[in-house]
């Protein structure tokens, strides 16, 4: 008869959609030969940052970079603001203060290069460059008229197809290396050792970092008493929220905070409030191509010091 589902043919589909559901149920296995490459040891807080550190700074600033080619471009920087001082008592010195600052930018596939110099003499600049695929040479160093306060750091980098390893050189005598693995495709196992032989400290540290598309959660400890945490959820494609602790088990010292991370159309607004009763919140719009607005505002109610700042970026 028409219509009518043989029994040996419908017990063949209800085998096959049962198997099909065994399969969707059964868990991923894991592909230990071909896990992802890691981020960098001294990026694994790297979502939280980006919420709950922004650049926040007081008074006004101005910034003008200017492409000559594809490859190089100048930059202007102005600040106008106020200098903190550190003082006997609970309430903060601030003495104003302005300076000028020359940039020069070199960026290439390979190699980048960046120097600033100040009107108070400094002079910073820094350089990546990566000699093959796996294997780069980065540096940083900051020269001032200031006694015993020039320093410079060299840093090599090695990226393989599911770690990272840094050597890190320095001046004072200062050592060290990292190396962070990934166990499965969502985490990942890190740790570093340093030595500094001008204060003769050493130190060692572990790290772990869990992260899916929607969250990330990470941790780390060292020998120096610090213990960070921090988790980012993402809420949303615009929506981000996050919060750290950090404690000093030497010094018995405890912060936490929880912010936010919100995208709009031609804005991003970042935000967070601590332990301490710090608030501070920090807004960047889009005015035009090329042209960025700035707002910055940090209140310590408990110090009884609030920092308000707005600036102008001109350029790519």
């Amino acid at each position: 008869m028409a219509g009518v589902v043989p029994p040996e043919t419908a017990k063949a589909a209800a085998a096959a959609a049962a198997a099909a559901s065994a399969e969707q149920a059964a868990p991923e296995k894991v592909d230990y030969m071909n896990l992802p490459c890691p981020i960098p040891y001294e990026e694994i807080h790297r979502e939280a940052m980006m919420s709950l550190k922004p650049d926040l700074f007081e008074g006004f600033r101005f910034d003008f970079t200017k492409g000559l080619n594809p490859q190089f471009a100048l930059s202007h920087s102005v600040s106008m603001g106020v200098a903190e001082i550190p003082s006997q008592s609970s309430e903060t010195i601030k003495i104003p203060t302005a300076q000028y600052e020359f940039g020069v930018n070199f960026m290439d596939p390979k190699l980048m290069l960046f120097g600033r110099l100040l009107t108070d003499g400094r002079l910073n600049a820094r350089a990546k460059w990566d000699l093959t695929d796996n294997f780069s040479f980065k540096a940083n160093g900051l020269l001032t008229s200031e006694p015993h306060m020039s320093h410079g750091m060299f840093n090599f980098d090695y990226k393989g197809s599911d770690y990272r390893a840094q050597f890190q050189a320095g001046s004072g005598a200062l050592f060290g290396a990292n190396y962070i693995q990934s166990v499965t495709p969502h985490f990942s196992l890190g740790g570093e050792v340093f030595w500094a032989g001008q204060h003769r400290k050493s130190g060692i540290g572990y790290a772990a970092r869990f992260s899916t598309d929607k969250m990330v959660a990470t941790g780390q400890v060292a020998s120096t008493g610090m213990v960070a945490l921090s988790y980012v959820q993402k809420v949303s494609e615009k929506v981000s929220l996050a919060t750290d602790f950090m404690y000093n088990y030497m010094s018995r010292d405890a912060t936490a905070s929880v912010g936010y991370d919100y995208l709009l159309r031609q804005s991003r607004l970042r935000g967070k409030i601590d332990s301490n009763g710090c608030v501070a919140a920090f807004l960047e719009e889009r005015l035009n191509m090329g042209l960025n607005f700035i707002l910055s505002a940090e209140l310590d109610h408990k110090k009884k010091d609030y920092k308000f700042g707005f600036g102008l970026t001109v350029g790519q």
